[in-house]
């Protein structure tokens, strides 16, 4: 991992807590501003300085995971965006659909990855902790009982009662959102929680106005790989694992042969490794549509690059990142989006984030199409090129790059065998047991038995745990 392909834990967090909102259908500030009411309420009821640290950070990685229950929401909801959106604000119609025993599944999921997530960052062990406990347990089956257990540590209750106030107040008012957290005290928070926080709650909603404080605890500016960041957001659609390292290394040899300078190269990269940050505000169903895209939906993926820009504006330590990030998507001709900028207004970083992005998205399979070989993939990009689309030298750079000699392989870590790493590849791109069987020409009793033992030797619960410790660890 080279330097420019890291970020401070803080930074990490920041992203990582916008990523979340998005996800959920919430503001991209919800979690900053749950983190402050969180802490705060911790500080009111007497807790130290390091638990008051920890509380925030609980509640900045609250969403954390929710981009590894998106696609089990979507099934349920229909949309995994609005419907969370809904669900969190106490919106939603009666639905069906949603019972205790599918919604704590995917809870107990999110808590995995969430928890995983902090490890993954090196934060403190009761953060961990926590974010494994924010949704209680579902080898309990009395609610009330899962959620004061005696294992469940404070911030949990922190962060659910700050989360609540801050998202049902702009919907309800100050009021009527202490209303409907008295309705749940003694159920989600303990009663004398929701006191503390009463008197209180209108003068603390009014100081999240206020600028706050830059983060300065142990270890906040510890580097950590940014591509944690880039493997949390493509859990929300599994065929896109790998694809954002993919287009990093990728736009890393082709800016050499296209002539870029170090310090060129490096923002590139990590704008590869950001780029899909405003890819979670968009429901999966769109992604995964098998037809031509409607009007609506194209509204809402023209947004992506919009929210990966608006990340830089909330969080200035990766401002140029995210905004050189924020043009992949925009054409020679005018044609991209979200600006639609066009000739001089794209320079060379630009043309080629976007030429390299193409070529790994036409390489790669997707739910409408199967991937496109290399030869094929290259006549394409050299037709957009000779069409006015793609910069013809950023083009030309981009295919040399993908011609030329593979990458040395990193040292192969013997935690699986050849055949689990086989299995792995394949359920870490969302294929069913049946389907991997298909490709691999085995039973789907074999498939199981090997996933069964890939979370053992992980020490995952679910199928994106795996995958996001598969990918840190180098495995896929």
């Amino acid at each position: 991992m080279q330097s420019d392909e890291t970020i401070t834990v803080e930074d990490a967090v920041q992203v990582l807590a916008m990523v979340g909102d998005l996800s959920m259908g919430l503001p991209p500030d919800h979690s900053i501003r749950t983190a402050r009411l969180a802490a705060r309420l911790a500080e009111e009821n007497g807790d130290g300085a390091d638990a008051c640290t920890s509380t925030r950070m609980v509640a900045l990685l609250r969403w954390s995971g929710s981009t590894a229950t998106a696609a089990g929401f979507a099934h349920l909801l229909g949309d995994d965006v609005r419907g969370r959106h809904a669900m969190v604000t106490r919106t939603l119609s009666g639905h069906a659909g949603l019972t205790f025993a599918n919604v704590m599944p995917l809870a107990q999921m999110q808590c995995e990855v969430a928890g995983d997530i902090a490890v993954l960052l090196g934060l403190p062990g009761d953060v961990e902790n926590s974010l494994r406990h924010l949704f209680g347990s579902h080898h309990r089956g009395d609610m009330q009982e899962v959620l004061f257990a005696p294992n469940i540590p404070r911030a949990v209750f922190y962060v659910r009662l700050a989360g609540d106030l801050e998202v049902l107040a702009p919907a309800h008012g100050t009021d009527g959102a202490l209303r409907l957290i008295g309705e749940r005290a003694g159920v989600k928070y303990p009663a004398t929680l929701v006191q503390r926080l009463s008197p209180h709650a209108q003068d603390w909603l009014g100081m999240l106005e206020e600028p706050s404080c830059a983060a300065n605890y142990p270890g906040h500016d510890r580097r950590v790989p940014l591509s944690i960041v880039a493997d949390v957001i493509e859990l929300k659609l599994p065929w896109l694992t790998g694809y954002s390292r993919r287009v990093a290394a990728l736009a890393r040899r082709s800016a050499s042969l296209a002539g870029m300078m170090a310090l060129e190269e490096s923002p590139l990269v990590r704008a590869a490794l950001l780029h899909g940050i405003g890819k979670v505000a968009v429901p999966n169903v769109v992604w995964e549509r098998p037809g031509k895209l409607d009007a609506d939906d194209w509204d809402q993926v023209r947004k992506v690059p919009f929210w990966t820009a608006r990340a830089g504006t909330q969080i200035p330590a990766i401002q140029n990142e995210a905004t050189l990030a924020s043009f992949i998507y925009e054409r020679l001709d005018g044609s991209g989006y979200f600006r639609k900028a066009r000739g001089e207004a794209l320079g060379m970083q630009e043309r080629l984030l976007g030429a390299t992005a193409a070529f790994v998205s036409l390489c790669s399979p997707r739910p409408w199409r199967p991937a496109h070989g290399e030869a094929a993939a290259s006549t394409l990009m050299t037709a957009q090129a000779a069409a006015g689309r793609f910069d013809r030298q950023a083009v030309e750079a981009v295919l040399a790059a993908a011609r030329g000699p593979a990458q040395r392989p990193p040292v192969r870590d013997r935690l699986l065998s050849d055949r689990e790493l086989e299995v792995l590849r394949h359920i870490s791109q969302g294929e069913t047991s049946r389907e991997a069987a298909r490709a691999m020409r085995i039973t789907p009793a074999s498939v199981r038995m090997h996933v069964d033992n890939i979370f053992q030797k992980l020490e995952s619960g679910s199928r994106p745990a795996a995958t996001l410790k598969a990918l840190a660890r180098g495995l896929i």
